[in-house]
């Protein structure tokens, strides 16, 4: 198994935070925490960047507070 060592295991800015309270199960969470890093951090492989749409098309304000908090930091 691979891990990858730049992924955050804890959210980084107050809107995943708020989401991560109303998010059903652990998959849920593991995408939201995915979009986090993944705005951090955009990949250019094909499979993360379609995860990401995908999650981002269920929340689609969540990645514009997320880039809007780290922004601000």
């Amino acid at each position: 198994m691979v891990f990858d060592t730049n992924v955050e295991l804890y959210p980084r800015t107050e809107a995943v935070r708020r989401a991560l309270a109303g998010a059903q199960g652990t998959g849920a969470a593991a995408d939201l925490m995915f979009l986090e890093n993944w705005v951090v951090q955009p990949s250019h492989d094909l499979a993360a960047t379609l995860r990401a749409s995908q999650i981002r098309r269920a929340n689609p304000k969540l990645a514009d507070a997320i880039r809007q908090e780290l922004a601000k930091r």
